[in-house]
């Protein structure tokens, strides 16, 4: 072959070859629950911003604040700690300072979830979704649910096997309720009775799951009953018509899904953008509707689904809202309830 002749096709290899060492698009590290963003908003936002992101699940609090501490947060770029973990992590130095003013969709959020407790003037957080804690089983036909945590904590009640679930805070709280207890109480007699109904009703139980899990093993007929968050139980609802989920009526914890950005986020700009773009109303309210979850965007409202936005199981009423707490920040405190559950959980 003459070299006039293979000069042109020399110069495509050559182009090809450039195309395909062009620069790497960048990257965005989720630390997130699984189950947590539909996949289509991941993707408007790598397309929106030219990058590529990387997502890694956990299931329970425990296992996230554990993986940020052993070297996560200089890996991850968002992670979602819900509002009875943030402040450990603050503590912990695991998460840095959230810039208000590089959001401009901050504006979008109803006041009512800004300046928590867990987050005094929202310094390293921002409202992501927000549900409660309750329980998810399969209806009995012809029989009416005593909605209670009883069907849990009294073994003359119990429907069946069942399942704890796997958040310090919100397993706890639940016994404490069901004793007539604040979920918040430092009161060590208080705490002592919820040791022992815990201790007590964990050798009948199933064990411990993360929401995700215990809404597959109910939806599976692996379990009867089983703690879980609201957003995962409406999801199964949604998947089996034939399981329904309440918030006892002694009363419950309502949590708070929380945007962070590690202390240590190598892609520090970008996660600024993921956060900004999560916050935009129209997202927001897909991002609702995904999770089945409360969402905190007052400006998503409008683009909800009337039939979600009036599910009193995403959304309580007044006289449910009564009756749920938030776990809060008890400070030196919080150490009464990790001695709760290291009992609970080693006996």
């Amino acid at each position: 072959m003459k070299l006039r002749s293979i000069l042109p096709w020399l110069a495509g290899v050559v182009a090809f070859a450039l195309v395909g060492c062009g620069p790497k698009k960048p990257q965005l590290n989720l630390f997130i629950w699984s189950e947590y963003i539909d996949a289509k908003l991941i993707a408007e936002f790598e397309s929106q911003f030219h990058c590529h992101v990387n997502v890694d699940l956990y299931e329970d609090p425990d296992s996230m604040i554990a993986k940020l501490a052993a070297g996560g947060a200089s890996l991850y770029d968002i992670v979602v700690p819900s509002d009875n973990t943030l402040p450990t992590l603050i503590h912990r130095g695991l998460v840095a300072p959230m810039p208000q003013d590089h959001l401009p969709n901050f504006k979008n959020l109803d006041p009512r979830f800004l300046d928590h407790s867990s987050d005094p003037g929202n310094r390293f957080s921002v409202p992501a979704q927000w549900g409660t804690v309750g329980l998810f089983l399969r209806k009995a036909a012809g029989k009416s649910i005593d909605e209670s945590w009883s069907l849990v904590f009294d073994p003359t009640k119990q429907l069946g096997s069942f399942l704890l679930i796997e958040d310090v805070r919100a397993c706890i709280g639940a016994a404490l309720r069901y004793r007539g207890f604040s979920a918040n109480t430092t009161n060590l007699l208080e705490l002592a009775q919820a040791r022992d109904l815990l201790i007590e009703t964990k050798k009948r139980s199933l064990g411990f799951e993360g929401g995700t899990g215990a809404k597959n093993r109910v939806l599976s007929k692996g379990a009867a009953v089983g703690m879980a968050y609201n957003s995962d139980a409406m999801r199964g609802v949604k998947e089996d018509p034939e399981t329904v989920y309440f918030v006892p009526r002694e009363g419950s914890e309502i949590w708070l899904d929380l945007f962070s950005i590690p202390s240590q986020a190598p892609h520090r700009e970008l996660a600024e953008k993921f956060i900004n773009y999560m916050l935009d109303a129209k997202v927001g309210a897909a991002f609702a509707h995904g999770n089945q979850a409360g969402s905190p965007n007052k400006a998503a409202m409008e683009f909800l689904d009337p039939q979600e936005r009036n599910n009193p199981a995403i959304y309580p009423s007044p006289e449910v809202m009564s009756r749920l707490e938030y776990s809060r920040d008890l400070g030196a405190a919080n150490r009464l309830y990790d001695e709760v559950w290291i009992q609970v959980k080693g006996k």
